[in-house]
């Protein structure tokens, strides 16, 4: 009987906890927009947590610690179911999200501000705080723009150091390309330290601006700021740089190379066509004299052989052409300085004679090449040319010297060639009865019978030359030497 007794009771005992258990009491718990409410739990809760509303409460399960948070969304109410690990419910809470100012000006910020990382929103006692390391550099002017709408809003937002770090490279880079090379950047108590050494001040200065530059937002270090986020000073970065004045050594005047390439083309041509017959009775020989009588009569007289030569009884038919074709190039380079004049001068002297017998002399007939050329370098590699140009070439035999000259300025970009001018001549001319064939012929001894000629001389000659230049900028005057080097190369076969 005794052993039914406490049967009995352990499973009313047990019964009654099972049911207490399976029908835990509501709590009602009210949740203040902004801040978070913890509720303890004295079991371990399963992470299927059931709330009734999900879009005006949020959750957060801590199992380990046997906790839950409640974040509220916005103002209502709804439940919140709560089982263990075996399935049983072991908590109903009635939770009432309220909202009062402060919970409206987190609401707001969360949604201008909610996304960007590093940053803390939330209500510490009747204050609403902003707070955290921003990471994102350009997140700071949002930050900013937001947080004056706010006055009464405590701001308590830092740059992250490591985004701290990442802007002090970013400045280092950029004071390095301003010719500052020897210019380092580090961050040192959340401020920036500018050192290095410069040759002017002016490189000192550019690199303090460059450094401003990277922070035009800057969110100034809680140490040295009350109530601002908006601040940038000279305490936020330290200019350690150091100034070594030196002479600026002279810039490396660019060098120009300039060819030039003179081309002349000269052509003659000369034709005669000539007809003469002219017979000349020879003087040697016999002799016949008239005379005449008192009587009025006629007499002659004769001595020796009677004899006549008649040379020349043919006529004579002359046809002859004659044509020329000369083409002279001529190439001159030469390196100088921009704005630097330079001449090129190449010559040649051919003597030869002129006259005959004891009149005869030697003469000299000279040809070459005369270039002046001033480059003077424009901008988009434009090459101001002042050219004075002269050519002159031997033609003929003897030699008839022709020269050819020309000076002008003119504009040409690098590496193109520009004609710089020409000059054409053409010449032509016709005689008739002028210029027997075989040339005027002298009588010794003898008379012409009769003289008959036709003949008909064309000549025409034509001469032209034309002056190229090319201008190029070069770095240095040893360049192209491989060029005129492999020129100069022996060939074989």
């Amino acid at each position: 009987m005794f052993r039914f007794w406490i049967g009995v009771i352990l499973f009313f005992l047990s019964s009654g906890i099972a049911f207490s258990q399976a029908n835990p009491e509501e709590k009602e718990i009210d949740v203040i927009l902004g801040i978070d409410r913890i509720e303890k739990l004295d079991f371990v809760p399963s992470t299927q947590v059931q709330i009734g509303n999900e879009s005006i409460l949020t959750h957060q399960l801590i199992p380990q610690k046997q906790e839950i948070t409640f974040k509220g969304q916005k103002a209502g109410k709804t439940s919140v179911t709560v089982r263990n690990t075996v399935g049983d419910i072991r908590a109903r809470f009635l939770v009432t999200i309220v909202e009062n100012d402060q919970s409206r000006i987190v609401q707001e910020l969360n949604e201008f501000l909610g996304d960007i990382e590093g940053l803390e929103i939330g209500i510490k006692g009747e204050n609403v705080y902003v707070g955290g390391n921003i990471v994102v550099p350009d997140d700071i002017g949002r930050v900013v723009v937001i947080l004056d709408k706010y006055p009464a809003v405590i701001r308590l937002v830092e740059l992250s150091p490591i985004t701290q770090a990442v802007i002090a490279q970013k400045m280092q880079e950029e004071i390095q390309k301003s010719a500052s090379k020897d210019v380092t950047v580090r961050v040192v108590n959340k401020a920036f330290w500018i050192e290095g050494v410069v040759s002017s001040e002016a490189l000192k200065v550019r690199a303090n601006d460059i450094a401003k530059a990277y922070l035009p937002d800057n969110i100034e270090s809680l140490a040295r700021r009350v109530d601002a986020v908006q601040t940038l000073d000279s305490n936020i970065i330290v200019n350690f740089v150091s100034v070594n004045e030196q002479s600026t050594p002279p810039a490396i005047p660019k060098m120009v190379k300039i060819t030039a390439q003179f081309v002349e083309l000269s052509k003659d041509y000369n034709k005669v066509f000539g007809f003469k017959w002219n017979p000349v009775l020879g003087g040697s020989g016999g002799e016949i004299s008239f005379n005449k009588t008192q009587e009025g009569g006629v007499s002659t007289k004769s001595g020796g052989t009677l004899a006549g030569t008649i040379s020349n009884l043919f006529p004579k038919l002359s046809s002859a052409r004659n044509a020329g074709h000369a083409r002279v190039i001529q190439s001159g380079v030469v390196v100088t300085q921009d704005g630097v004049q330079a001449e090129l001068r190449k010559s040649t002297t051919t003597r030869f004679a002129l006259g005959t017998e004891e009149f005869t002399r030697a003469e000299d007939a000279t040809a070459g090449f005369d270039l002046k050329i001033t480059p003077t370098l424009l901008p988009a590699e434009q090459i101001d040319l002042g050219i004075a140009l002269s050519v002159s070439t031997n033609i003929g035999t003897p030699p008839e010297t022709v020269d050819n000259a020309i000076n002008t300025k003119l504009v040409v970009k690098s590496t193109e060639s520009a004609v710089v001018g020409g000059m054409v001549i053409d010449t032509s001319s016709t005689d008739f009865d002028r210029s027997p064939p075989g040339g005027n012929q002298v009588i010794e001894d003898g008379s012409e019978l009769f003289s008959f000629l036709r003949s008909k001389s064309y000549v025409t000659s034509k001469s032209q030359f034309v002056i190229f230049v090319t201008p190029e900028i070069i770095e240095s005057a040893t360049t192209g030497t491989e060029e005129i080097k492999q020129k100069f190369k022996r060939r074989r076969r």
